[in-house]
């Protein structure tokens, strides 16, 4: 039995924290896993700016209120659980993604925690595990699954290598180039194209 594990923020939400950082006025907080490969370096680079400027997980939760799935992304998802199982691994945040899985249909979503005091001040976070997405993977191929797996950043690679079959989607420049020998698609049509031919052949 086939399955597809697609990574979420850039692939079928926007980057929250890129959105996050529009409405606070706060430019730094734009940094991704787009930009530094080293999610916890990024992740104690969020923490002392939040910190700084007094935000707390209820200021993040509002932007996120107002937000919705990337245009074409909840009717894919629904054209892609009707062909073969769907699960999103991601870096985000159970507090974070909820909402945003309501808009999608309710995707199995294995995700972090961040850790709060009482007033909402995000304190730290909890990772599943370490490359957590490569290890998902690799234990959904443990049980004799076939994996199909997609994302747009650098925390996505080892998971895509992974994987017996998988692609960038909407990747940037920096990552196509160094990653050349990885596909890349840009459309949600193109990307359903290439887990349809991963599917005929498992």
């Amino acid at each position: 039995m086939p399955l597809v594990c697609l990574d979420l923020e850039g692939v079928l939400i926007p980057e929250i924290w890129i959105a996050f950082s529009e409405a606070v006025g706060i430019p730094e907080f734009r940094r991704t896993t787009r930009d530094e490969p080293d999610y916890d370096k990024l992740m104690g680079f969020r923490l002392e700016l939040l910190k700084k400027h007094g935000l707390r997980l209820p200021d993040i939760q509002r932007v996120i209120a107002g937000m919705e799935p990337l245009e074409g992304a909840a009717a894919f998802t629904g054209a892609l659980k009707e062909r073969t199982q769907l699960v999103i691994l991601s870096d985000t945040f159970e507090q974070f993604a909820k909402p945003l899985m309501a808009k999608l249909g309710y995707p199995t979503l294995f995700c972090n925690r961040v850790v709060t005091a009482p007033d909402g001040t995000i304190t730290g976070y909890r990772l599943r595990r370490q490359e957590g997405k490569k290890h998902a993977v690799t234990a959904f191929k443990s049980m004799n699954i076939k994996v199909f797996a997609a994302g747009d950043s650098f925390n996505d690679l080892k998971m895509i290598n992974e994987a017996d079959g998988g692609c960038l989607f909407r990747a940037p420049e920096r990552i196509r180039r160094d990653y050349a020998h990885i596909p890349c698609v840009d459309s949600y049509d193109e990307l359903l194209a290439e887990i349809e031919r991963f599917l005929e052949k498992n």
